[in-house]
């Protein structure tokens, strides 16, 4: 059923981080305004929500319909990614997606239909987490990099 969003997934772990190797750390670094994240924050964002939803992954396989949810702006900014080399985000955010790819490639179909609360109000499928967290990764990946 989720086919298609994993193998996508490895393709994005495949050529994502050779194409973030090639921006500079100023560039890297660069916020367009104060109050705007910088593509270190952006980065940092999907870091943090690589972690978060890796708690989603294996959590809802054996959990009750959790509630796993977190403040986005607030993990950014106490995780201090501005402050970290690009290059350590850049294998960071490999090493936490290559890691959840390979833990969503073995649930049990029967546990995808598996349901929690991601930060809203409505009941989720552990299936419907996988395949928008990686529409949520195209999203800002794209605004990092240019890629098909």
């Amino acid at each position: 059923m989720i086919t298609a969003s994993l193998d996508r997934w490895e393709h994005l772990c495949n050529t994502i981080p050779a194409l973030l190797k090639n921006i500079s750390e100023e560039d890297f670094a660069f916020k367009p305004l104060p109050t705007k994240w910088s593509k270190k924050e952006i980065l940092g964002h999907l870091i943090d929500s690589a972690a978060n939803n890796h708690q989603r992954f294996v959590r809802v396989q054996f959990e009750e319909t959790p509630r796993i949810g977190y403040n986005q702006d607030e993990w950014n900014r106490y995780s201090y990614h501005q402050l970290q080399s690009a290059r350590q985000l850049t294998d960071s955010w490999e090493g936490l997606n290559r890691l959840l790819l390979g833990i969503a490639r073995h649930i049990p179909e029967d546990a995808l239909q598996r349901t929690s609360y991601a930060g809203g109000t409505e009941l989720v499928t552990l299936a419907f987490l996988i395949e928008d967290y990686v529409v949520h990764l195209e999203h800002h990946l794209q605004q990092l990099v240019s890629y098909r």
